[in-house]
């Protein structure tokens, strides 16, 4: 399947966040503070493209993460409002660039970009199998 003949440049979406404190770098391992850890941002910009790109895709396949490139800007406390926007940049093949941003309120708390690679399921999931 050639996922450039689905999706396109531009599709974009954003899902919204509550920081909880299981999402506190504190509380998680990568900082001793109680604010929005960074593999969380993370976490939550890669799980709005995922969720975008699979409304796209056949039940046979799903997508994967292979790229982040995100730098965490400004601080968000427990109990904050975080929007993760994602917006295809480019599709080359079964590869898909993506714009990413993540927002509390007005202000840009990350930015940066994402890479995703569309696969089939059970061919993904042999790859493993044969590992083992």
């Amino acid at each position: 399947m050639d996922a450039s003949k689905i999706l396109k440049l531009g599709f974009s979406s954003q899902k919204e966040f509550i920081v909880e404190e299981e999402h506190a770098a504190s509380h998680i391992g990568s900082g001793s503070v109680r604010v929005l850890g960074t593999p969380i941002m993370i976490l939550f910009i890669e799980n709005t493209a995922c969720t975008m790109i699979e409304e796209y895709l056949p039940e046979t396949h799903t997508s994967v993460g292979i790229l982040v490139n995100v730098r965490h800007l400004a601080p968000s406390q427990v109990g904050s409002t975080i929007r993760a926007e994602v917006s295809i940049e480019a599709v080359k093949g079964n590869k898909i660039i993506l714009a990413v941003s993540a927002w509390e309120g007005e202000k840009k708390v990350g930015e940066g970009t994402h890479e995703r690679y569309v696969v089939e399921r059970k061919h993904f999931l042999q790859q493993i199998e044969s590992t083992d």
